[in-house]
């Protein structure tokens, strides 16, 4: 039996703590539960989400955390190693893939195999998005990966988008199917079962997004619960996805897992 967690909105929004959530964390540990948590936030590195998780209580470590970059560069390494990657990802997270063969304005964009597409948040501009697909549109079609498919998230001046939106307006321009490596594609969650090495009706995925977390988790079998916060509304219980559970938040699943954990 082992557990997935999303991370914003489950255990934080934004900058803010959900309370109690941290210690929901030492519980997992202490009844020696296997765990992953599984984001989508192509924002920022690794490093930088366990420092965030460190500043609200909950220490853990990179094997414990599966982002899209990962999934990205080990899809990179097996298909296209020896070609060139351009990346539209946040300063930071560029770190993740150092060991790549990377891109770079004034380099030749028939060069380029794949484009990688993450949260660029407030840096997305015209220009950007068009070179974007101008590199879509080389003579060699590059690859579009998308670092996710998460439509929006929950800010603290309320919602804004995330990065499915912009994949979805290239792949439209480009006429290109986007290679989604996150949430809530079927591959991504499996490659937490193989991490956990859990069969899927072995696993609960603790998430607020009613699509990418939820749809997505039972979609290969999981069992999906969904928190009433973070990115959560009312209307999410109307769109024809049911939920194995709704937890008011993150703080109820030690009760919930007492009543109804997958059988051993």
């Amino acid at each position: 039996m082992a557990i997935l967690f999303d991370l914003d909105g489950v255990f934080y929004q934004a900058n803010q703590a959900i309370p109690g959530a941290a210690k929901v964390v030492q519980w997992v540990k202490a009844q020696q539960i296997p765990y992953l948590f599984l984001t989508n936030t192509s924002s920022r590195p690794r490093s930088a989400l366990l420092d965030k998780l460190a500043g609200f209580g909950i220490e853990t470590d990179e094997a414990h955390l599966l982002t899209p970059p990962v999934v990205a560069i080990n899809w990179i390494k097996k298909n296209i190693p020896d070609k060139k990657v351009a990346l539209f990802v946040a300063e930071e997270t560029r770190a993740e893939f150092s060991s790549c063969r990377l891109w770079q304005a004034g380099d030749n964009e028939d060069e380029v195999a794949a484009v990688v597409i993450g949260d660029l948040g407030e840096q997305w501009n015209f220009a950007r998005l068009n070179q974007a697909f101008q590199l879509l549109m080389n003579k060699s079609r590059a690859r579009l990966l998308a670092l996710g498919m998460t439509r929006y998230w929950q800010a603290n001046d309320g919602l804004r988008l995330d990065v499915a939106p912009f994949v979805m307006a290239l792949s439209h321009a480009a006429g290109i199917e986007p290679l989604v490596m996150g949430k809530p594609d079927a591959s991504f969650y499996r490659t937490a079962l193989d991490l956990l090495a859990e069969p899927a009706d072995q696993v609960v995925m603790v998430g607020d997004d009613i699509r990418g977390d939820i749809q997505g988790a039972q979609h290969v079998g999981l069992r999906a619960l969904l928190v009433q916060t973070g990115k959560y509304r009312p209307t999410d219980l109307q769109l024809g996805i049911q939920p194995d559970a709704v937890l008011a938040s993150v703080c109820e699943l030690p009760n919930w897992w007492q009543k109804f954990r997958p059988s051993a």
